[in-house]
């Protein structure tokens, strides 16, 4: 089953945590991203995160903590998922299409 219909938009197939300090995402293009559970909390969209009439990121990476870790993922209709983050933090929205430019942008 496709989770995202979008035309162009990679597909997320597969979420698994990959160790204590990262996760796996698998998109239907066969790519794999190993993700640190860092990166990804600072990536948050959310306007707490990002300044809504900007697109300024207002979130400090040295203001996290570095072993933060999500608790919970849920899927977000067939597009994007939600997390609910070890520091309390739970309002972001990572579109699928958003999570393969992080990953890809991490493989550099």
């Amino acid at each position: 089953m496709k989770l995202c219909y979008f035309i162009g938009m990679p597909n997320l197939t597969k979420i698994n945590p990959d160790s204590s300090t990262q996760i796996s995402l698998t998109f239907d293009d066969g790519k794999e991203f190993k993700v640190p559970y860092l990166d990804l909390r600072f990536e948050c969209p959310c306007a707490t995160c990002v300044d809504e009439m900007t697109g300024k990121r207002t979130l400090r990476r040295d203001t996290l903590n570095p072993n933060v870790k999500p608790l919970r993922i849920e899927p977000v209709g067939r597009y994007g998922i939600a997390i609910a983050w070890s520091d309390g933090h739970s309002t972001g929205m990572y579109h699928f299409d958003r999570l393969y430019e992080i990953g890809q942008s991490l493989k550099n």
